[in-house]
């Protein structure tokens, strides 16, 4: 069973872009993170050694009184410093502390008005506070780290250790460094993680991105693909032997070339038919002159049984020759298509046989509205009937509507045909009649010219038992989109087998 995204081009140009997107999406997402990853924490680090050396700095030469005025002036919505008297002899104490001063509002906190978009220092605090902070030694890392390096090139000895919380929320950095005076002052910064990837804007961007790309590619194909639906429309007008005019030669090259080759195609069957058409009736004209020569010389013929003979044979020749030009005529035939109620078609020749005397019974329907060539299709149910009453006395008529069409069942209860010989009941002049009599056996192209008019309409005939008895099923298609896709999708997966 062919999958859903390719019974439409459209969908197919979407999902092709939409992947190619996601994967361009994907491969610049994991290019660029770990390289912007390494490079913020990088400038987080330089800054935070740089800032806390600052305050070293200043911690050295202001006076004692002014030191936690200018600490709490310093801090910042992520950066936290105290004293303390004594040094941070135990890690896991020292963080349980800078866990509570990082949860500590700050003085110079400024809220900024929530339309600005810009966050402020309160915010950044909840941030925290929404994380619990919960900062806890990794496995494995040292107690301290002993600061140096161009990162440190004071002369107070530092320690420096990472902070990370136990769910993964954020990360940080802490310091502990020694001042002259013999104080420690203890810096501690931590920042909670941004705006997790499935709510960023990139993602939006994405999605908005995703969707405008969709609109242009569904109006992009609608264009491409209208020559190809009147394409198809014309192709199975043409194959049921309606007169299609020429569909437009545009679009694109090779949309424009098809439909070039179908008018050209088109062209090209019209003219094999009315050429075949012109040679069989040339052919007709020219057989009368020696047909009717030959009639006069058999008037001379004395011997009355060899008389009747030879005209018998006459005739017949003539016949076949007026029923071969009657039926190249009917496959040319240049009837307009129309829609008519095919229940009111079917029952008014069942009602003309009745009148005619034959036994005729046709079960009534709903009304019906099909497009066809009445004419033709009157002729071709007409022979049909008139053979169930010849062979099998009665006839028995009423129509089926299928998911795909509609089914005109003929049955009778006569001899029947055998198996082997269902289908060449359809082969020109071929009768099951043995007599060649013309009165009871035809001249044996009614099933012929049936099954011409039929399968011109897109459908067939196809003959089965009654018990006992012969049923004729006439298969007519439904000619709208859904049965023309379902016909391409049946070709199509003869293709693919």
């Amino acid at each position: 069973m062919i999958s859903w995204w390719k019974r439409s081009l459209a969908r197919q140009f979407i999902g092709f872009i939409l992947l190619a997107l996601v994967a361009s999406q994907v491969l610049s997402f994991l290019i660029s993170w770990d390289e912007q990853d390494k490079a913020l924490k990088a400038a987080s680090k330089s800054e935070f050694f740089t800032r806390t050396g600052s305050i070293t700095r200043l911690m050295e030469v202001i006076p004692t009184e002014l030191r936690e005025e200018v600490l709490q002036a310093s801090e910042t919505s992520t950066t936290r410093f105290w004293l303390t008297t004594g040094p941070p002899a135990d890690l896991v104490a020292w963080r349980r502390s800078a866990t509570s001063h990082l949860v500590r509002p700050i003085r110079n906190a400024v809220a900024l008005p929530p339309e600005w978009g810009l966050g402020s220092a309160s915010g950044q605090l909840e941030a925290a506070r929404s994380v619990e902070t919960k900062i806890s030694a990794t496995a494995g890392m040292p107690e301290w780290i002993q600061a140096g390096g161009t990162l440190w090139p004071l002369d107070q000895p530092a320690r420096y250790t990472d902070l990370v919380t136990s769910n993964g929320s954020g990360s940080g950095m802490g310091m502990a460094v020694q001042l002259k005076s013999g104080l420690w002052l203890n810096t501690a910064y931590f920042k909670s993680v941004g705006t997790p990837w499935w709510r960023s804007p990139s993602l939006y961007s994405f999605a908005l991105s995703a969707v405008t790309l969709s609109v242009i590619v569904i109006l992009a194909t609608a264009r491409i693909t209208r020559p190809m639906r009147q394409l198809a429309v014309a192709a199975d007008a043409l194959g049921r032997g309606e007169n299609v005019p020429p569909i437009p030669e545009s679009g694109p090259d090779d949309i424009r070339l098809t439909a070039v080759s179908f008018n050209r195609m088109q062209q090209r069957l019209h003219r094999y038919v009315e050429d075949r058409v012109r040679m069989l009736a040339a052919i007709g004209h020219d057989l009368r002159t020696p047909l009717t020569s030959l009639r006069l010389r058999a008037e001379f013929v004395s011997d009355p049984d060899v008389q009747h003979r030879m005209l018998d044979t006459i005739d017949e020749i003539q016949a076949m020759t007026e029923a071969t030009i009657a039926f190249a005529k009917g496959e040319a035939s240049t009837e307009e298509t129309r829609t008519v109620d095919l229940c009111a078609l079917v029952e008014s020749i069942c009602h003309d046989l009745g009148d005619l005397g034959h036994k005729v019974e046709f079960t009534e329907s709903k009304k019906t509205h099909y497009r066809c060539r009445p004419g033709a299709l009157r002729r071709a149910i007409r022979n049909l009937v008139e053979n169930a009453v010849r062979y099998g006395g009665s006839a028995s008529v009423s129509i089926v509507e299928t998911a795909t069409g509609f089914d005109i069942l003929v049955k009778d209860h006569g001899p029947g045909i055998p198996e082997e010989m269902r289908d060449k009941v359809f082969s020109p002049f071929f009768r099951m009649e043995k007599s060649r009599n013309r009165e009871t056996g035809g001249i044996g192209l009614g099933m012929s010219i049936a099954r011409a008019i039929v399968r011109h309409h897109g459908g067939d005939i196809e003959l089965s038992s009654n018990n006992p008895g012969l049923m004729v099923c006439v298969h007519l298609p439904k000619m709208d989109r859904a049965n023309i896709r379902h016909r391409q999708d049946a070709m199509a997966a003869q293709w693919t087998l």
